[in-house]
C-alpha cells in the first residue's frame, strides 16, 4: 500500500500502457488515521455534532411547521435550509463515523466510486442548492427591508416555490455536470486516499487519465456559482444597508440589522468553508486543510444553522414558547 501510494499518476498512465495497470480492487482511506489514539474521542465528537445536527433541523422544521405565525416566506426558506442541512450532512457523516471505528480503512473499488458519484451527485446538488437558496434568503430580507409595501405581492407563495425550485434546479445541473466528468475517469495502481471520504479532488490525484478537465470544471463551475451567489448576496445587502441608513429610528435599525443578523453569519460560516475547499486547484492544496474545511461545511456548519436562527430570532423563540407552554397545558 505504502508502495503504491509513492507511485505518481504518470507512473500509473505507463504502467496502463504497458499492459501491467489493473483496476485497484480497493482504497485505503486515511481519514484522520495520523491521529491513532484519538479515534474514539473523534468517533464521540462528531456522533454528537451528527445527532445535535438531526434534532436541530428536525426540530426547527417541526416547529415552522405547527405555528402558524411562522408560515412565511422566511421561514418557508428557512424550512428548506433545514431540510437541506439534513441531506448534505448524511451524505457524509455515517461513512465517517463507521470508517473511525474500523482498524482497517479499506473500501472496495466498487463502494468507492458509488460514493464518489453519489457525492458528486447528491452533495453537489444539495450544496449547490444552498448557494442559491441563501442567495433567495438574502432577496426575501431586500424585498422586506427595502420594498415592505410590495412585500406580500414580491414574495407570494408562487414566487417563493419558484425560487427554491429554480436553487434546486441549479443544483442538480451543477451536479449532473460534474458527474458527467467524473464518469471519464479511471483508477489503477496508486490506492491511498489522503481523506475521510471518497471525495473529489484526492480521487483525482489517483486517476490513470488526466484529471486536468475534472479540476478544471470544478474550478469554474464552482467559481461561477459562488460568484454568482455571492454577488447577489453582495447586492441586496447594498441595498438593505443604504436604506436601514437612512432611517431616522433607531429602533427600526435595529430591528432591521436584527432579521439580517442570523442570515449573515449563516452565509459567512457557509461560503468562507466552501471558499476555503474550492477556490484552488486540488494539486496545490494542503490535504490536512482540506479535511479541515470539508468537516466544517459537511458537519459543523449544518449542525449550528438551527441554533443561530433559533438564539438570534426572537420570531423563533417565541414561538417556541408558545408551542411549550401549549404542551405544557395540554399535560395538565
Amino acid at each position: 500500500i505504502l508502495t503504491a501510494s509513492r507511485l505518481s499518476c504518470s507512473t500509473c498512465i505507463r504502467m496502463a500502457a504497458k499492459g501491467n495497470g489493473t483496476p485497484s480492487a480497493h482504497f485505503v482511506l486515511l481519514g484522520f488515521s495520523e491521529q491513532g489514539n484519538t479515534q474514539v474521542v473523534l468517533f464521540m465528537v462528531f456522533l454528537v455534532i451528527y445527532v445535535t445536527t438531526l434534532l436541530g433541523n428536525v426540530g426547527l422544521l417541526v416547529l415552522i411547521r405547527l405555528v402558524a405565525q411562522l408560515h412565511t416566506p422566511m421561514y418557508f426558506f428557512l424550512s428548506s435550509l433545514a431540510f437541506l442541512d439534513l441531506c448534505c450532512s448524511s451524505c457524509i457523516t455515517p461513512r465517517l463515523l463507521r470508517d473511525l471505528l474500523d482498524e482497517e480503512k479499506v473500501i472496495s473499488h466498487a463502494a468507492c466510486l458509488t460514493q464518489f458519484y453519489f457525492y458528486f451527485y447528491f452533495y453537489v446538488a444539495f450544496a449547490t442548492t444552498e448557494c442559491y437558496l441563501l442567495a433567495a434568503m438574502a432577496y426575501d430580507r431586500y424585498v422586506a427591508i427595502c420594498r415592505p409595501l410590495l412585500y406580500s405581492l414580491s414574495m407570494s407563495r408562487g414566487i417563493c416555490v419558484l425560487l427554491v425550485g429554480g436553487s434546486c434546479l441549479a443544483g442538480v445541473t451543477n451536479a449532473t455536470l460534474h458527474t458527467g466528468l467524473a464518469l471519464g475517469l479511471s483508477f489503477c495502481g496508486p490506492n491511498v486516499i489522503d481523506h475521510f471520504y471518497c471525495e473529489g479532488p484526492p480521487l483525482f490525484a489517483l486517476s490513470c487519465t488526466d484529471p486536468a478537465p475534472n479540476e478544471l470544471g470544478m474550478f469554474l463551475m464552482a467559481g461561477f456559482n459562488l460568484a454568482a451567489t455571492i454577488l447577489a448576496i453582495l447586492l441586496s445587502y447594498g441595498f438593505i444597508l443604504a436604506t436601514v441608513l437612512g432611517m431616522r429610528s433607531a429602533v427600526g435599525k435595529r430591528r432591521a440589522f436584527s432579521t439580517c443578523a442570523s442570515h449573515l453569519a449563516v452565509v459567512v460560516l457557509f461560503y468562507g468553508s466552501l471558499v476555503s475547499m474550492y477556490s484552488r486547484h486540488s494539486s496545490r492544496s494542503s490535504r490536512e486543510r482540506d479535511k479541515v474545511a470539508s468537516v466544517f461545511y459537511t458537519m459543523v456548519t449544518p449542525m449550528l444553522n438551527p441554533f443561530i436562527y433559533s438564539l438570534r430570532n426572537q420570531e423563533v423563540k417565541a414561538a417556541l414558547r408558545r408551542l411549550m407552554g401549549r404542551k405544557h397545558s395540554a399535560e395538565k
